[in-house]
């Protein structure tokens, strides 16, 4: 594992992990870190939150490397988990932790219905080349399933002690996708809801015009930084206009639709 200071820049600065980790861990805040996975090609971004009764880390990441272990060096604290969604790159490292919460539009997801099968999951996991740990066996790779501790609700307040998290129930790209926002401070954790890449809404379980729905809901919040859930740590806020614009375009060209194909905004796409 490799940790790097300050300013979060993430990928534009270079950081990667050392030759024997996975995860790179890039300090945010005195007490917020992003734990990224880089070398894989979905640059996954979880986020560890220190506060004065527990650590909160929202998503487990794609279960390749140890998680824990790499929270662990950084705390010593009860760890709460915290989902945005429960696809599999979000979710990969659950089993190393007890304290799981899920919305409850998804808890039959961990339970048991992954709307996935493992060979599917698997495939998406090494359709590219990619350097994995040492120790790493795809054939021992699993989805992980098991019942969360807690269910999270629209609109319900997450008190840690010196930090509180709000969370926002914002489907479209999941049924029960979640955003964590952090008023005291301004943080806004979109999860796949707002990131610089491909946004994706083509595939059953999605919804474009709650997407849509959701994106403009954000887009009302007072946000200072924004910490997305994949590519890219370095991206501004206003970038949540621009995907509330572009989804805008569409919905006016009568295009906001599965099917339509993928439409290119510079920073991001979105996939219908």
């Amino acid at each position: 594992m490799r940790v790097g200071s300050g300013d979060g820049m993430g990928e534009r600065s270079g950081r990667r992990p050392d030759l024997g980790g996975w995860f790179t861990v890039e300090r945010l805040d005195a007490g917020t870190y992003a734990v990224s996975e880089y070398r894989h090609w979905e640059e996954t971004h979880c986020y560890l939150l220190l506060a004065s009764r527990n650590a909160v880390l929202i998503d487990t990441g794609l279960g390749v490397g140890d998680i824990r272990q790499a929270v662990e060096e950084l705390t010593s604290l009860p760890v709460a988990v915290l989902t945005t969604h429960a696809h599999w790159d979000h979710i990969g490292g659950h089993a190393r932790f007890d304290d799981i919460a899920v919305h409850e539009a998804e808890a039959g997801w961990l339970e048991g219905g992954f709307p996935l099968s493992r060979d599917a999951v698997l495939a998406n996991l090494l359709r590219r080349p990619c350097r994995f740990p040492d120790d790493f066996r795809p054939e021992d790779y699993r989805i992980f399933q098991g019942r969360p501790r807690r269910l999270l609700h629209d609109g319900q307040l997450l008190d840690f002690g010196d930090r509180r998290l709000t969370v926002l129930h914002t489907p479209g790209h999941s049924p029960g996708h979640c955003c964590f926002y952090e008023p005291e401070r301004g943080y806004l954790f979109s999860g796949d809801l707002i990131y610089a890449g491909c946004l994706d809404a083509f595939y059953p379980s999605t919804d474009p015009l709650l997407f849509r729905q959701s994106v403009q809901r954000v887009g009302e919040l007072a946000v200072n930084r924004l910490f997305p859930g994949h590519h890219r740590l370095d991206v501004p806020v206003s970038l949540i206009g621009d995907v509330a614009n572009g989804f805008c375009r569409l919905a006016e060209s009568g295009e906001l639709e599965q099917g339509s194909g993928v439409f290119d905004f510079g920073m991001f796409q979105i996939h219908l």
